[in-house]
């Protein structure tokens, strides 16, 4: 059988019995059809692994941490994905695919062209939702941090933000990544579907965005993102 790797909010040291969380008890149980004295992996987001053998299947599900292992995966790049909020799968699979090439954290943002509107009374749902998305990829990933969701803004907002070194993709920029100084840090600002508009990207330059030419191809936004992530990851990253 597979690890298993499952993401709980909780703090965890050695020799602590833990109840698992309702979700994970049914993934577990009722549908992994886990016996007792199996083990599995747990993260809560600090940066270890944490090995629990299966103790109990009654009533609850319990697990007793037995050991606690630096997880090693993460990339040494901080980048930041700044991405138009997109139609309903297609963002679920952006966040889930970003998250499992290695980035740091995922901002939605609301352009021009943006088909999607979230309502404010939807907004939480929403950010509830991507979040179990990044979470679950975080854990299939081999990860053991959380790779947060934020907020949607707007992309005025965004660009308001100081020490983003960010870039933006345009067909006629001059700049790729291979002529680019290796950083630390970088946030990708990706447009919607229909793509960031001529004063969006304008703006975005003029906010210290850098313009970048990813190919000589139209790519959809989704492809764009994953591509642009694991062409940083393998020059800039891990």
């Amino acid at each position: 059988m597979k690890n298993i790797r499952l993401y709980q909010n909780t703090m965890f040291k050695l020799g602590d019995k833990v109840i698992l969380e309702k979700n994970n008890e049914h993934h577990l149980l009722k549908v992994l059809r886990f016996p007792v004295g199996k083990i599995i992996t747990l993260f809560n987001g600090d940066g270890f692994d944490y090995q629990a053998t299966v103790i109990s299947t009654k009533k609850t599900c319990k697990v007793e941490v037995i050991s606690q292992q630096k997880n090693e995966s993460e990339s040494s790049l901080d980048l930041t994905l700044a991405q138009a909020i997109v139609k309903g799968e297609k963002m679920d699979f952006l966040i889930q695919k970003a998250v499992e090439l290695g980035v740091t954290r995922i901002m939605p943002i609301q352009t021009e062209r943006c088909v999607v509107r979230l309502k404010v009374d939807k907004v939480a749902k929403r950010i509830n939702h991507w979040q179990k998305i990044a979470n679950h990829a975080c854990g299939q990933s081999g990860r053991s941090v959380i790779v947060d969701i934020s907020i949607p803004q707007t992309l005025t907002e965004l660009l308001n933000k100081p020490d983003h070194n960010g870039f933006v993709l345009h067909h006629r920029a001059t700049e790729n990544l291979q002529t680019i100084e290796k950083p630390s840090k970088a946030t990708i600002l990706i447009g919607p579907e229909g793509g960031l508009s001529d004063i969006e990207i304008k703006q975005a330059i003029e906010a210290g965005f850098q313009p970048l030419l990813l190919g000589k191809r139209i790519l959809r936004t989704e492809t764009a993102s994953l591509v642009m992530i694991a062409n940083m990851q393998l020059l800039w990253g891990s």
